[in-house]
């Protein structure tokens, strides 16, 4: 029997070494689940979001989560996955994606990641160091500097205190650079020098080829402006005041995303309505910014020219894998 189990380990381990994993990713708004659809559909394929909004259960109005008539039927993972009083961490969700892949490729079919967080799909393919428990004061505290003075200021200070960290980061990446110096403000050790702990990546982390959209700038932005305003007439006032009603804090990574930490501070008073519209905006197209600069700056990212809806890029995407 104990043979038999080893014999059957020892072929999955064979099998997933052949199967590629393909990665979806783009900025928000480029028709990313429209595409990783329509490749899972061809393909024999299940998506894993690869978003860090979506993995959220009832943060719904500007997550973009696909409805059930998107999905057109095919298996999607760590979506409404996790209740938004929960901080869930990219190391978190690259343990529970690891297990979808292998899941999905034990039933023979091909895991396909889709989303715009970079961060994430790092996690997944380069390991990160066991790091602490987030200090919730500690990040009030760099967030109020951050507030008042701008991410540029603490990119400064992390440039003092672990140089090696902040070549890694862009000065406007206020989230990982925060993040380094929480680690270091919490353990007086250096993120960069804890770095070098990581686990090995997993066996599959070389099979993961990545393709990024890149949709012309201009309509990219009509999309996110237009999008932003569907959601603040769909209800997204409405479902803040609900999440904030049942204890869900302002504070956590669910309601600050963007979309959400503009309607926070409006009905904390702190501008008006058509200020969190406008902001809101802006904040999107700032992300989208970001997201294009995380994947211009990695290596192996296959780029896609045009949104993922448009019939023309999915004929020479086909094409181009039948080619492969």
């Amino acid at each position: 029997m104990l043979f038999i189990c080893a014999s059957l380990c020892l072929s999955v381990v064979n099998f997933h070494s052949q199967k590629p994993i393909y990665a979806v990713v783009g900025p928000t708004a480029s028709g990313k689940t429209e595409l990783g659809v329509a490749l899972a559909l061809r393909i024999g394929g299940e998506i894993i979001n690869c978003d860090s909004v979506q993995i959220y259960k009832e943060i719904q109005i500007a997550t973009a989560k696909p409805s059930i008539e998107e999905m057109r039927g095919v298996p999607h993972h760590l979506i409404d996955y996790v209740s938004p009083d929960v901080n869930y961490t990219a190391t978190d969700w690259a343990g529970d994606a690891t297990e979808k892949i292998y899941e999905i490729e034990a039933r023979g079919n091909t895991a396909i990641l889709v989303g715009g967080t970079g961060f994430y799909l790092r996690a997944l393919r380069q390991p990160f160091f066991e790091s602490p428990k987030t200090n919730e004061n500690l990040r009030n505290r760099l967030a109020k500097i951050k507030e008042e003075k701008g991410a540029e200021y603490l990119y400064k200070i992390l440039r003092r205190v672990d140089k090696a960290a902040a070549k890694k980061v862009f000065p406007r990446d206020y989230v990982r650079v925060m993040r380094a110096l929480e680690v270091y403000f919490q353990t007086g050790e250096r993120l960069s020098e804890l770095q070098l702990t990581r686990e090995m990546p997993p066996e599959f982390a070389d099979r993961i080829e990545i393709f990024a959209l890149n949709p012309p700038r201009d309509l990219l932005y009509e999309r996110i402006n237009r999008r932003a305003e569907v959601h603040f007439q769909n209800g997204l006032v409405e479902e803040v005041k609900h999440l904030r009603e049942r204890g869900v804090k302002d504070d956590t990574n669910a309601l600050g995303a963007h979309g959400y930490r503009r309607v926070c501070e409006y009905l904390r008073d702190e501008r008006t309505l058509e200020s969190a519209v406008e902001q809101t905006r802006q904040d999107v197209r700032n992300y989208a910014k970001r997201q294009m600069s995380w994947f211009r700056h990695k290596e192996s990212v296959t780029w896609l020219e045009g949104f993922g809806d448009d019939e023309n890029l999915q004929k020479k995407f086909w094409k181009m894998l039948d080619e492969k």
